[in-house]
């Protein structure tokens, strides 16, 4: 509340306040305790200081204020409301924001000399405490001002009650409640003389009209509903500013008894012992009538109506027109559980602590009595199609299975999430089950209340870093086929192999031999274990660790041991969130930007709270990032396994599928503005997907719209560039030497083969120097692709090779290749002036090392001085 300047008739009037009741309270104080002596010049002396060493300060704090989270409109800087959180429904209003009406009625009846006392109406309470002193009732007497200390004192004990429990809570609030307005006994005496004093000292420090609108920014009215503004919200469907002489009328006259006067229960707001209710629609609100006629008519004694208004005001009825403000994340619609998130951030996310306080009940109290004004980042048009996708896919409940499915949208240069979907009803006393939850399935434990879920092949992301971050190539090939055993090893340990069987492999497949590239396009379990096979399992993990990958329970996934195989194909509960970044890392050169869902906060006073940093951390080295975006682009072109979720729109994106025991499946993308991550599984137990069918098509298939509308959505909005080049050294063809195995068995030769990481088939027999059913060759020979497919040549027995004659004379060669078992004739001649008189041979045909059976004609091609036939 501003500080005002007092006038000096209105400091004056507070002194001679001060002074002329504090010799009439002290009096009357004394009186209670020592009659005897109440009228002697001691009692009244003592009384008076007494009265003036009750301490005079008192502190006003803002008023508990609700939070409100706010959302960006849709192409504008406005922003619109998602949900509020409050323990009293209150909007504070300057004194300007209310009808001249409500101060009319309030002062009318509760305190008609306001503007002339100087905190204290000595008149109406010297009445009251005489009264209460030689009678059984009691009267209230209390000025405007000290009814305003009494709900500074109220709303002051309210704050601060602590308590192990709710319950404890909840006492100490009834108990600080009770002694502020207490007016029997000696207690009650000593807390009039107290309040006095403040009302006093209040009266000094501020204006009249701050004081006022304080109280009413203050005062309750029922329930829930705090201050002025509010009420006629409630009660009115309007603004204080609006009310008219009957509704200004009825909410003054609320306040001295606001549970009883509230008209929003329409079977009545009291019971009488009998057990009937009043004050309902059903009696007109008698009793708010009557109040209300009260105000009115006290109104027109003190001139501030006429009686023509007074009585056309007698005869409206108490008409409500209530609005509900309903709080918590359930007015959000499906905004809920984006709102949800963003709550159990404030809550609990350790990094908010410095703005939101250290512990839960300074973070709850702040939430819900702070008046902060929270500023999220999400995306209002994006958030509109993750919900219409949401529910034109996936039903929030089936009968089979506990559903769940969830999408979340990040933006990749700033962590910003802008918009999460999911399939359940938001019901904040559900955890799971009916299609009504509570929990977050996008994030983690800590924020989310989940647990996460198994990656599936979305995780094989770690081992493709791993493999580049070894200098190895996505277009290496590897023997990626059922049935052999793949050693592993674990921080340089040794860890046993792994000899997967086709049931490892999505749809039973028997693996291949193929490039990484091609591995990844089409998810290849048996591939990735070919890999993994020649890396160190536990690495991958630490890379998932480095960008930012806990378990969904907020554990590392760094294992303490060996962890499986398994776990490199995405057997660990993570969080799509968390997943959502990790992508979003890769699509932005490497930088990893923390997922958040608030932009900016301001508290009460309109001042900015400390945000924690939200700047992005270089996780990839540029080329790392770019070469992996350009090996998991494969995942996304037509016959692989996220073709389906491509948007075809022009815009580069790059993914990846997972599917995990057929109980959940993923589907993740990102161009390089925006990733989209989506799940659907089991939210809790262990249902086979096999069979189920929802929205025209296979559970296992639904990710693929599910990603492919956001994601294009996202495109439309955002754009989209193409990925910068892969490092030419890690999508380079890597040769090796092919060993040579001419005269090895088949078996020998295939295994030798094998062994250097080749493919091998059988091509038949060929005429070969080399033992019949021996290899006499291999084709290619010398060095090929690794992992390429070499031909196993067999000699018949019955070959011959012809032999390298080049430089010969001619009668040499043909006589050499007769050695050879092959017969050799001239070939043709060409004149050379350089040739010696015998001649030499230039080439033969077939040429040299040309396998051929025994008896077969190679011709010699030479050069002589004179050639035969008459070239000179």
């Amino acid at each position: 509340m501003p500080h005002a300047k007092r006038t000096t008739s209105g400091v004056l009037g507070g002194l001679l306040g001060l002074i002329g009741l504090s010799a009439v309270a002290g009096v009357l104080v004394t009186a209670t305790v020592t009659p005897a002596i109440a009228v002697t010049s001691y009692a009244s002396s003592s009384a008076i200081s007494l009265f003036e060493n009750i301490p005079g300060y008192l502190k006003v704090d803002r008023p508990m204020e609700p939070t409100t989270l706010w959302a960006k409109k849709s192409d504008s800087d406005e922003y619109y409301e998602l949900a509020s959180f409050y323990d009293q429904n209150r909007e504070p209003v300057e004194y300007t924001d209310v009808a001249p009406a409500v101060y009319d009625a309030l002062l009318s009846s509760e305190d008609p000399r306001y503007y002339e006392h100087g905190g204290v109406d000595l008149i109406g309470t010297t009445r009251a405490l005489l009264s209460n002193a030689t009678s059984d009732s009691t009267q209230g007497g209390s000025s405007i001002s000290q009814q305003y200390v009494k709900n500074v004192q109220v709303q002051a004990c309210e704050r601060q009650a602590e308590g192990e429990t709710q319950e404890e809570v909840d006492e100490i609030r009834v108990e600080c409640y009770n002694d502020a307005i207490t007016a029997e006994g000696t207690e009650g005496y000593k807390r009039k003389l107290q309040e006095m004093r403040y009302a006093i000292t209040i009266e000094q420090e501020y204006s009249k009209e701050d004081i006022l609108i304080g109280y009413l920014n203050l005062a309750n009215f029922g329930g829930t509903t705090y201050g002025i503004e509010a009420a006629a919200q409630r009660y009115f469907s309007t603004s204080a500013s609006d009310l008219t002489l009957a509704q200004a009328a009825t909410l003054a006259g609320m306040v001295q008894n606001p549970n009883t006067y509230r008209i929003d229960r329409t079977d009545g707001s009291v019971q009488y012992k009998d057990g009937t209710m009043h004050n309902s629609a059903e009696d007109g609100y008698a009793l708010t009538k009557d109040r209300r006629d009260y105000v009115l008519r006290r109104m027109a004694e003190e001139g501030k109506i006429t009686a023509d208004q007074r009585d056309a005001a007698y005869e409206e009825a108490v008409e409500p027109k209530i609005s509900h403000r309903e709080q918590g994340c359930a007015a959000a619609g499906g905004t809920a559980y984006f709102c949800q998130y963003v709550k159990n951030t404030i809550l609990f996310d350790d990094r908010y602590s410095a703005a939101f306080g250290e512990t839960f009940d300074e973070r709850s109290d702040l939430l819900t009595r702070g008046g902060l004004d929270i500023y999220t980042t999400l995306d209002n048009e994006l958030q509109f199609q993750a919900q219409k996708t949401m529910e034109n896919h996936v039903p929030s409940h089936v009968d089979y299975m506990n559903l769940g499915a969830t999408t979340v949208q990040l933006e990749n240069s700033t962590g910003r999430i802008l918009s999460m979907a999911q399939n359940t009803h938001f019901n904040e006393n559900e955890t799971t089950g009916d299609g009504e939850s509570s929990l977050v399935y996008a994030a983690d434990q800590k924020v989310g209340r989940s647990n996460g879920f198994p990656a599936g092949s979305t995780y094989k992301i770690f081992t493709i870093i791993d493999w580049l971050e070894n200098g190895r190539s996505v277009n290496e090939r590897l023997d990626g086929r059922v049935g052999r055993a793949y050693p592993m090893s674990c921080d340089g340990q040794p860890a046993g192999s792994f000899t997967p069987v086709r049931g490892d492999n999505f749809g039973g497949s028997g693996g291949s031999v193929d490039t990484v590239r091609n591995f990844t396009g089409l998810s290849l379990n048996t591939g990735f274990y070919a890999m993994a096979s020649q890396l160190d399992v536990c690495e991958i993990h630490k890379v998932a660790d480095r960008m930012g990958v806990t378990f969904g329970n907020g554990d590392s996934v760094v294992p303490d041991g060996f962890p499986g195989a398994f776990s490199i194909v995405g057997s660990f509960n993570v969080a799509p969130l968390a997943m959502a970044a990790v992508y979003g890392a890769v699509a932005n050169n490497g930088e990893r930007c923390e997922p958040t869902a608030i932009l900016s906060v301001k508290d009460g006073s309109g001042d900015e709270l400390t945000m924690p940093d939200t700047s992005c951390e270089q996780v990839l080295d540029p080329n790392i990032a770019a070469t992996t975006a350009f090996d998991m682009a494969r995942v996304m072109e037509g016959g692989q396994t996220g073709s389906s979720a491509n948007v075809g729109d022009g815009i580069p994106t790059f993914g990846k599928t997972g599917t995990h025991e057929f109980e959940h499946t993923w589907m993740i993308q990102s161009s390089s503005k925006v990733t989209t991550a989506a799940w659907l599984g089991n939210a809790t137990g262990n249902v086979k997907f096999q069979g189920n069918w929802e929205a025209g098509m296979p559970l296992t298939d639904i990710r693929y719209p599910l990603s492919r509308e956001n994601q294009a959505a996202a495109n439309a909005k955002y754009g989209g560039d193409p990925f910068p080049e892969p490092d030419q050294e890690l999508i380079r063809v890597v040769q090796k030497d092919v060993p040579n195995v001419a005269g090895r068995s088949i078996e020998e030769a295939t295994n030798i083969l094998r062994g250097a990481g080749f493919q091998v088939t059988q091509g038949g027999e060929v005429s070969g120097s080399q033992d019949k059913g021996r290899v006499e060759r291999t084709d290619p020979s010398g060095q090929a692709p690794a992992g390429s497919m070499i031909t196993i040549l067999v000699s018949n027995g019955k070959g011959t090779t012809v032999p390298n004659v080049v430089g010969r004379a001619p009668a040499q060669a043909i006589s050499q290749l007769a050695e050879a078992g092959l017969d050799g004739k001239l070939g043709s001649c060409t004149k050379s002036d350089d040739a010696p008189g015998r001649g030499v041979v230039t080439s033969t045909d077939p040429g040299a090392g040309e396998d051929l059976s025994r008896g077969d004609t190679v011709r010699v091609n030479y050069e002589r001085d004179k050639c035969r036939g008459g070239d000179d």
